[in-house]
Parts: structure tokens; sequence; C-alpha cells
């Protein structure tokens, strides 16, 4: 088993969709299967990241969650958006109730946009409650703040407990350069969302479409990354994430995810 290398519940975004371009999904995947799909690519680790449906879980659903998890030998994280105390913390317990040690957040939730100031103070009021708990959380690079301004917020809060989690695909939105993105956050990345991307031309040649690409067919340097993060040295997780357009039908759209997915678990084990 891969300690390091694992799948996050975005590998299962349309088979485990609840709503679909074209209505409700009549059967969506539960946890419970993509933690069986993670086990059988040989793989420890899933990490359930803005999955929803789970802070609806009862205490007995969770119970069972985790001990499916430790049935398989997989080892789970969480993912979040927002740094409100009272939100992180639901999320602290979540953590403890399923053994995670990794929280990925991001500065900014749907309904809340705070200042830097507003989110340091956040942070250092929530984050001993995490070290206690260890638990670490990890701020994800992202095209709405910009990574020099997360990289300030991570810095003058100044605790272990806090990293960013590298996802330098989303960056390029905001007209950032990838490698750059990686370089400038190397010393402080605690958790990495690997995906690849690409350019392609709309339709009739009018404008562009940024989307997924299978790991090494797409603009992702990811030697680079590894080169410069080291996340086999530094006990940094890895986690595999699609951006796949939706391809017409969910059974053609379900079959190319789990393609992409076997091909990117090889590629990294690979590499």
């Amino acid at each position: 088993m891969t300690s390091a290398l694992g799948l996050g519940t975005y590998a299962f975004f349309w088979e485990g969709a609840h709503t679909l371009p074209t209505g409700p999904n009549p059967e969506p995947l539960p946890l419970g299967g993509m933690l069986a799909r993670t086990a059988e690519l040989g793989l420890s680790l899933f990490q359930i990241c803005d999955y929803a449906p789970l802070l609806g879980y009862s205490a007995a659903e969770l119970r069972g969650l985790r001990a499916t998890a430790d049935d398989l030998g997989i080892r789970l994280e969480l993912g979040t958006k927002g740094v409100a105390p009272a939100h992180l913390r639901s999320f602290l317990d979540l953590a403890g109730v399923l053994g995670a040690d990794y929280l990925r957040s991001m500065v900014f939730a749907p309904d809340s946009r705070p200042t830097l100031a507003e989110a340091e103070r956040m942070l250092r009021e929530v984050l001993p409650e995490a070290e206690a708990a260890g638990v670490r959380l990890g701020l994800e690079t992202y095209e709405q703040l910009p990574t020099a301004a997360l990289l300030a917020l991570v810095e003058e809060v100044g605790s272990d407990a806090l990293g960013i989690c590298l996802d330098p695909a989303n960056t390029v939105a905001a007209l950032e350069d990838p490698r750059a993105v990686v370089e400038r956050c190397a010393p402080y990345v605690n958790g990495i969302h690997v995906k690849d991307f690409a350019f392609s031309r709309r339709d009739g040649w009018v404008g562009f479409t940024l989307a997924g690409a299978p790991m090494g067919e797409g603009l992702l340097d990811y030697v680079h990354l590894v080169e410069t993060v080291r996340p086999a040295e530094r006990g940094i997780t890895r986690i595999v994430e699609h951006w796949l357009p939706w391809q017409g039908d969910l059974t053609t759209t379900v079959a190319q995810e789990r393609d992409w997915t076997d091909h990117n678990v090889g590629y990294l084990k690979e590499h």
C-alpha cells in the first residue's frame, strides 16, 4: 500500500455526485464505495473533501464510515471551505471521530470572505485546538486569493499546525505561473492536490477552456513539483483529483473518470 498517495472525493466528482447536469443522480456512489475503490487501487489514503452529505451523518453513520475505512486499511483526511472558528471546530470534531489528522480548507467560504486580518484572528483562535487534537490545517492555493496573500497569512500566523495545500492548477485562473506558485509555497506545503490540466480552443476558436487532462498529458510540470516540494521526504500526502468535463451522459462520463483515476494513480506510483 502507498501511504502518501490517495484519492479524494473530487476523483469521484461525477460518479459520486448527487446532482448532474441532467438532474438528480438516482444512484450516486456512496463514500463506502469510494473507499472500496481506493483499496482496489492499492492505496491507503482517502480525503473526504467538500462532501456536503457528511455534515448530515449521524453518530452511528460516522462510526460505520470509520469502521469501513479501518477494515480496508485506509487512513482518512477531511476537506472543507472557510476559516470561521465554529465551522473549523465542527470539522475538528469530525476528524476526532474519523481518525483524520489533516484538514484542508480555504480562506473564503461560499458565504464568507474575511479580510486577511479577520482570517488571521480566526485561525489564531482555533489553531491551538487543532494542535491539541493532532490535526494539521492546510489552506489551499486557488484563484480567489493571490498566492502572495495566502503565504503572508500563513507566515503571520506562524503555527506548526498550519500550512498550505498546494494545487497549482487552481492559480492558473488568476494568471499565476504554476511553477512559480510551487516554488514560493514549497516551504509551507503540508498537503498536495494533484491534477493535470490543459487549455483547449472552444468551438469556433472563440476563446479557450481550462480543464483537466490525464497526468503527464497536460501543462502540470509534476517532476518540478516533486523535486521542489519533496513530498516523500517530508511525509506530505498527495491526493488525486480531476477536472473532467461532463461527457454528455453519466455512463460515458463515469467510465472516463475511472479511466483517468486508473491512469493517474499508475502515473504517480511511477513518479
